[in-house]
Order: structure tokens, then sequence, then C-alpha cells
């Protein structure tokens, strides 16, 4: 056994975030987490590796421990080859370990119990093919393999992935990972899911990926509310099983709930009709006995709070119904647009970097969105997508090529990482709500908002109030890019382009957006890695680049 918790429970003041947490994980065990952003999921992996300190409970832990965080803070002048040696060093110490213990070895009298707990260890680790596994590791998940290279220069996805390699390579009794097909490609989520399944160790996953969770997991436990208000282990693998669990308990917990309800509502109407019995206006029938009647009233009246008590004391709580996305009904034109014109249209892009390196280059190529039009961009990581949604949405300046867009079209883009302000910047305290508003009136200064079409923050379904009135910097990877999605939503825009939305999102949202995207009049121009995303828009026109 590598892992327990038990009774596990973590919160800040005024805002409990875990409660009632048991878990076993142990060889073998592939363990799924997923729940509605904020339930949290990484604070959850946080208390496993031992980062955070639990409010009550406890986590018991042997062997190894690995944690691959969804993004990685990296020291000013840290290079790849830093990580790479960091995260092995502890298998160079047992190779170097074994090799002075057999060198030094008392033929004679030497403790042979020692050297052969050493060899064991060494040979469990493969202490001496690890360069090799990070090597191949780094190639296989499209990492950055140059180890002068300094992590500070590279993106957010592309330090994701060398620390994934590193801890791949050095195969710890458990492997904790957050979201970690976020930057990964086909190829790349090929190589993880393989040595996923062949992990000898125990794994504990939090991913809003479909298929990963189809092809991997041995269980999934659930953070989002149950009805005894704690966190719900499903043992059956696959994510199909799992759905089909949780709606069938949330079937009879909303049943049940009705029921309490009903019940409350009939002995209500009986309390009311006992009081009333009592109040001066209520006269018995002429030649009764008053008194008797009166002594039957406040008996059944008594009777009737009894029975209310006793079912305020059984009853369940009122279910907490996750928030589910309210999609707005975006717009496909404007008057005065001339039927048949595209919304933007992109001709031969070229766009070169800083350092000269081409980042997208279509000689030849005219890709035109038209009003309620749809395109599926798809390709491996480095090829460009995300630059040609940048370039499709002006913010990429052409080096060669043209892009005319419709006068009046207002476009809603969420890109591949979040603009929230960062831990220690000037809107460190603004709120959700503030945020939104601040970017209502940027909007409205350049003219891309109708004052008529603002769509409010809260009525999406991707936030709660209290979460809005929060400063951003405190939530959640998932939260906050549920902030970008509604910041794209706001001015009502024609004209969707998504690059990775299914990154940090939870999988019910994943897919309530997908849903919602096959039916939207606006147009949409998705990008995407999400291989079950993918699946549900085959039927939309394909870009592929590469």
């Amino acid at each position: 056994m590598h892992l327990t918790t038990t009774d596990l429970a973590f919160g800040y003041p005024g805002r409990p975030v875990l409660s009632g947490m048991d878990l076993r994980v142990s060889d073998g065990v592939r363990l799924g987490v997923v729940g509605e952003n904020g339930s949290g999921k990484s604070t959850l992996l946080g208390l496993l590796a031992g980062r955070l300190v639990p409010s009550s409970g406890e986590v018991r832990r042997t062997g190894t421990v690995a944690l691959v965080e969804q993004e990685l803070d990296a020291a000013a002048g840290t290079t790849v080859g830093d990580l790479v040696h960091g995260t092995l060093a502890g298998l160079r110490e047992t190779a170097a370990q074994l090799d002075a213990a057999a060198a030094d070895f008392d033929h004679e009298g030497g403790d042979l119990g020692e050297l052969a707990d050493l060899l064991t260890r060494a040979e469990h680790l493969a202490v001496w093919d690890a360069d090799r596994r990070v090597d191949v590791a780094l190639t296989r998940l499209g990492a950055v393999r140059d180890l002068t290279r300094r992590l500070d220069t590279l993106s957010v996805g592309q330090r994701y992935r060398v620390r994934l390699a590193c801890r791949l390579a050095e195969r710890a009794d458990l492997l904790l990972l957050d979201e970690p097909t976020n930057h990964l490609d086909d190829g790349a989520i090929e190589f993880l899911t393989g040595e996923l399944v062949a992990w000898r160790g125990g794994v504990v996953l939090v991913t809003h990926d479909r298929e990963l969770l189809d092809d991997v997991a041995t269980a999934i436990v659930d953070l989002d509310p149950s009805m005894d208000g704690k966190p719900v282990l499903y043992g059956q693998p696959g994510y199909l099983a799992y759905r089909f669990a949780k709606n069938q308990a949330l079937h009879r917990w909303r049943q049940r709930y009705r029921a309490e309800q009903q019940r409350a509502r009939v002995l209500a109407q009986r309390l009311d009709a006992s009081y009333e019995g009592l109040s001066d206006e209520w006269r018995p029938p002429k030649g009764s006995e008053k008194h008797r009647r009166a002594t039957r009233a406040r008996i059944h009246v008594k009777a009737a709070d009894r029975l209310v008590q006793k079912l305020e004391a059984e009853a369940v709580e009122v279910p907490v119904p996750p928030l589910e996305l309210a999609f707005p009904d975006l717009p496909a034109t404007s008057p005065g647009w001339s039927p048949g014109d595209p919304l933007v249209e992109l001709r031969s892009p070229r766009v070169v970097a800083a350092d000269g390196g081409v980042r997208l280059d279509l000689p030849g190529t005219r890709v035109a969105v038209p009003p309620s039009g749809r395109l599926l961009v798809v390709g491996p990581n480095g090829t460009g997508k995300s630059t040609f949604l940048a370039a499709l949405a002006g913010r990429a300046a052409l080096d060669r090529g043209a892009r005319t867009l419709t006068e009046g079209a207002r476009l809603g883009v969420v890109t591949q990482e979040s603009r929230a302000p960062a831990s220690g910047g000037p809107d460190d305290a603004r709120t959700g709500f503030e945020a939104y508003a601040a970017e209502a009136l940027e909007l409205l200064e350049r003219g891309e908002l109708d004052p008529d079409h603002v769509v409010p923050v809260a009525a999406l379904g991707l936030l709660s109030e209290d979460d809005l009135d929060r400063p951003l910097t405190e939530l959640s990877a998932g939260q906050r890019r549920r902030f970008e999605l509604a910041r794209a939503l706001l001015h009502a825009p024609h004209l969707l382009l998504l690059d990775e939305p299914t990154n940090h999102l939870s999988v019910d949202l994943v897919d309530e957006l997908t849903r919602a995207l096959l039916v939207t009049p606006a147009a949409v121009v998705v990008a995407t890695h999400d291989r079950r995303m993918r699946a549900d828009l085959a039927d939309w026109p394909v870009l592929e680049l590469g």
C-alpha cells in the first residue's frame, strides 16, 4: 500500500474545500479524480504529496512520491538540464550507493542482505537507464531536449512537458498528475497512456480528458457534492460507467429530496389547519363539548409538531445543483451585412517570431469563416495552431498575406493561456465582477460592445456569485479558465475563436460546452487536442496544420 487517507479534510477560513476523504492507492491502482472546477482536485494532490497540511484526518504514504502540477514556476537562470539533473538526483544517488557498497563489500563478513536490498532498489528504479528514459520521454512528449535552454524562455506548455518527462523517467512509487494532457498532442498522449498503463506503482490522475479516463483509470473518485456530503468512489473503470452511475445517484438523491419536500408540505398544511382550530375565530358547533374539542386540537398540533421535527431530523440536505452552462443566444449576423460575405478571411498568412523562427506559413491558402460557419484546427504541437487563431483574431501581425474582417463583426477569443493577473500584480485584489466590468468598459471604448447585448457574467452558470466576489488570484486554474470563457462571451460575439477550450475545465462543463458549440448561431473556430471533442465535432470542416 503506497497511500491511504482517513477522513481527510482541508479548508480556508470560512471556506471548506475537502472533507471526509478516504482513499487507498496501491500498486496497479490508477485513480482518476474528477469534479467541478474549484471542488478541490489540485488541493487533494497537494495534500497527498505533503505540500499542504490537512485541517483534520491524516495521509499515510510509503515509498517515493512525484507530483506534476499544472504550472511550473522556474527560477531565473534555471535550465532544462538543471531540472533533469535535480529530478534524477535520487536515482543517481542510489546507483552511487550501490557502486560504493559493491566496491567495498567484504566477501567474508559483509552484510549480503543490505547489498541485496540496494540492488533490488536500483533494479526497481532502473537507475542505469534513467538518462535514456529522460531523452525518450522528452522526444515522445515533444519537449525541449536542449539541456542548456533556460526554462524561463519556454512557454507554460513547454515547461510542463519537460517536467512531465522527468517525472516519468523518475519512476516514483506514487505518481500524482494534474491535468497532464493540457499541453500534449496525440502522439504525446499516446506515449503518456502507455507509460501510465505500465506504471508499476500507484497513480492519482486529475483530468478532464474523457478518453484518458477510459484508457487509464481503474477507478474514479468524484469530489462533487453527494447525498451524504462526502466524495464518491466509483469502482468500475471507464468514463461512461462513471457517468451512468453518477447520473443514477443524482436521480435517487433528487427523488428523495422531492419526496421529503412533499412530506414537508403535507405536514405544514396539517399544522396550519391545527393552529387554525385554536384561533380566536374558531368555534365548535352548537351543543358540542367545546373544551374537549379544544383539547383534541392542542393534541393534534403537538402531534404535527413532532412529525415536523422528525422529518427535519431525517431529511437530506438540499442537493446543491452543479453549475450548468447557460450558453447565450449569440448573433449570426448584423443588419447591413452583405449575404455571403465572410466574417473574417486570411490569405497566404505567414508569421515570423522575433528570433526569426517561422511560427506559421500557409502560402496559397485562403481560409474564410462565414456567418454561423465552423472550422476545426488540428495538428501536432508546434505546427502553428495558436498562431493561426491569433492571426484570425488580428493579434498576430502578418509578415505576408492579408486579413479581412467584416466591419462591426465582434470576436470572442479564448487563448491557450489565461489572462488572469499574476500573483503580486497590480490587479491582485480585483474580483471577477470588477474585472468583468472593466472588460466591458474597455470594449465599449473601442466600439466593440453593444450596450443592449451585454451578457451578464452571473447568468452564464460558469462561476457562482460567491466566486465572482473573490479576487481572481484566489480562483483555481479551472475557475480562471471559466472566467476566460465568460470574458469571450461578454459582448455577444459573432465569431468565437477557441484555443484548447477544454484545458482545465471539468468533464461536465466540457460536455456542456461541446453541445453548446454544436448549436450556437455564432461562427466557431476551435483548435484542440481533445480527442473526444474532435470526435464530437467530426462533421466540421477541418484545417490540418503540419
